[in-house]
């Protein structure tokens, strides 16, 4: 029973940072989902295994959490335990051209203190709101610019080998791919190579990719992002937008009137609308172009 697990959870992982039934529409960029029956914070590897370790012991299934910025937690929330990595995650360090990077960082200033720091080859990632761990994982991309052209290493935590490195070639990289997509492993770190370069050029182009960012996507509404992946031979903004169904809205779910390719929370949407939502979009442009939409927002939680 979850009292049981959850009572056991307050004296074996003591120390640990944790809230039981904590709302998941504080922690995602949808602002949407129900209560999580336990958020989990450690702030390093040793507390990272002793999480890992009781929810083995005890059959807690687990999540790991990001910056929530590429999820829909559904209405009834997510069972289990739901891990947010904070303090020694959060922080990087630079060994020449070398950049070792937490796994709980946000990519966003991660991007702007190299660029600070005169370090070129991460301004591309300026805007994805999402973690440095976030973004291997989904091998994240923007304006010609993806983690696969910086990645030289990832270190990642799991329960039958413990602390790990990858090289690059093991990652299994592809299109908003990798290896830990199919593998009960956690990202703890990052290892980039970036080039030196001149800390203002790297700033201009930051604020020109911001500037260009903030003029096209809706930032000032929640959402996750972009909906969908991009089918070969289509953008998916100009299809939906075709299709006429820019600002069509379910409950508070509505087509973005700026950016047709997000789905905006214009105020106390559910999951339950979104996922709706995203249905009849699939449904239209399939029947009205043949064109199948493959969502790229990840759905967690119970129905």
């Amino acid at each position: 029973m979850k009292a049981d697990w959850q009572q056991k959870a307050g004296s074996i992982l003591a120390g640990i940072k944790q809230q039981r039934n904590y709302p998941m529409a504080e922690l995602t960029t949808f602002k949407i989902g129900g209560p999580a029956d336990l958020l989990v914070e450690p702030e390093d590897v040793g507390q990272l295994a002793r999480v890992m370790e009781f929810c083995r012991e005890f059959s807690v299934p687990w999540m790991l959490l990001g910056l929530g910025s590429n999820l829909l937690v559904r209405d009834k929330g997510i069972r289990g335990i739901v891990i947010k990595l904070t303090g020694d995650f959060l922080t990087w360090e630079r060994d020449g051209n070398t950049v070792r990077a937490g796994a709980g960082m946000t990519l966003g200033d991660l991007s702007r203190e190299t660029a600070r720091a005169g370090l070129s080859g991460l301004e591309f990632a300026c805007g994805i709101p999402g973690t440095v761990g976030g973004a291997v994982y989904m091998n994240a991309g923007a304006y010609d610019g993806e983690m696969s052209q910086v990645l030289q290493r990832v270190q990642a935590y799991s329960l039958d080998q413990g602390l790990s490195w990858y090289s690059k070639d093991e990652l299994e990289l592809g299109y908003r791919k990798s290896r830990f997509q199919f593998r009960p492993e956690i990202i703890v770190m990052a290892e980039l190579h970036l080039t030196s370069a001149d800390a203002q050029t790297c700033l201009d182009k930051i604020a020109d990719l911001t500037e260009r960012r903030e003029s096209k996507q809706p930032l000032e509404l929640p959402s996750a992002g972009s909906v969908f992946r991009r089918p070969e031979g289509y953008y998916v903004g100009p299809l939906i937008e075709k299709a006429g169904l820019k600002g069509y809205a379910i409950g508070g779910a509505q087509v973005s009137l700026k950016h047709a390719g997000f789905i905006v929370n214009t105020g106390g949407a559910t999951a339950d609308d979104v996922l709706r939502l995203i249905a009849h979009i699939q449904h239209e442009i399939k029947s009205r172009y043949g064109v199948e939409l493959v969502p790229e927002v990840k759905v967690v939680g119970e129905e």
